[in-house]
């Protein structure tokens, strides 16, 4: 085992997954210039040494040019990795990822295979509505994409070594503010999720959320960064009496519809944590699937919060007032346990 941050797991997954199978290439901007940052966040940092060109490949900046080349590459039998500086420049690759990749394989009875990664760095991090998006809920609504997203090290290497080895397309979510804070790319306000990872092969399954702290009175669902909001305010409530229990889904679609159901059996709460929009969020699609299958175990209504439904603000006082805060958390748990009904009357 070894302490590394996640932008580490991530560089080792696709170092060991390139050293595996030769099959493996990386396309993207950036993320092979000799003695360069290693793209954006420094992620591939070294790869292009140890791996060569010839795999590790700089593009144009054409989003839609290199994710193309990805698909017909995959189509051909590599394994492309497909490296985005910006989670929002991902709209540019709509047509090729949703018409052609997500597709392919349905079109061709099965013939066709595109097993692409499209990694994509999220989160809002005080650079303004173009260059702070969550935009995993389009990419869920689309048959044929899986949507993963890492809170840890852990699963970070763990899911990507998955998501080389899926023979779908892959939308792998990746929080700026988590990728460490140590390094030749540090953001303002980034934690430091150091965690234990495996020198060896591992993977970690999608479909499997995972519980992140136990508790009877509430439960909260969240992804990302939100994970650690959500964990802070279950702890500030722990002094209020209150027990929350934090799951985070990993993985978007598939979604881990069990781990949800079950816990909400338990507890008769349910707060949804989000930094997307509130607007057809995953949010709505789990509050959806408790009240189509566990609405007789709530005692209060679902409750969300998310950023608002607006594009990220740029100044960073108006950021905080549109992000989910550990605050904000904090006080809809406390009004959806205390405040919410006890009794099985509130459905009428």
């Amino acid at each position: 085992m070894r302490k590394l941050t996640i932008v580490e797991a991530l560089r080792q997954a696709m170092r060991e997954e390139m050293a595996r199978d030769h099959n493996v290439i990386i396309l993207g901007e950036d993320v092979g210039i000799e003695q360069g940052f290693g793209g954006a966040f420094t992620v591939t940092l070294g790869l292009s040494e140890e791996f060569g060109h010839d795999r590790v490949i700089d593009t144009p900046i054409s989003e839609a040019g290199y994710a193309g080349v990805a698909i017909g590459a995959a189509m051909a039998g590599m394994r492309p990795i497909v490296d985005l500086q910006y989670a929002d420049f991902i709209y540019c690759m709509m047509d090729q990822i949703v018409n052609e990749a997500a597709k392919l394989c349905y079109m061709s009875g099965g013939q066709v295979k595109v097993p692409i990664v499209v990694r994509a760095p999220v989160g809002a991090t005080t650079r303004g509505a173009q260059h702070s998006q969550t935009p995993e809920a389009m990419f869920m609504h689309v048959p044929g994409l899986k949507v993963v997203a890492p809170s840890t090290a852990y699963d970070a290497k763990g899911l990507l070594k998955t998501a080389i080895r899926d023979d779908n397309p892959v939308i792998f979510l990746e929080h700026k503010l988590l990728y460490g804070s140590k390094g030749l790319r540090v953001e303002v306000g980034a934690l430091n999720p150091v965690g234990e990872v495996p020198e060896g092969d591992y993977t970690v399954p999608f479909g499997q959320a995972v519980v992140r702290r136990e508790g009877a009175d509430l439960t909260i669902v969240a992804t990302l960064l939100m994970v650690y909001r959500a964990l802070e305010a279950a702890q500030r409530l722990a002094a209020e009496g209150i027990s929350a229990e934090v799951i985070d889904l990993r993985s978007l679609r598939p979604l881990d519809e069990e781990a949800v159901l079950r816990s909400v059996a338990k507890t008769g709460h349910l707060l949804l944590v989000d930094e997307d929009h509130q607007a057809c969020g995953w949010t709505a699609e789990v509050a959806a699937l408790v009240a189509e299958k566990g609405l007789a175990h709530l005692r209060a209504p679902v409750k969300r919060v998310t950023s608002l439904d607006t594009p990220t603000p740029y100044a960073p006082t108006l950021e905080r007032a549109w992000i989910p805060t550990p605050e904000k958390i904090f006080a809809a748990a406390l009004e959806l346990v205390v405040n919410g009904s006890t009794h099985t009357d509130w459905r009428g």
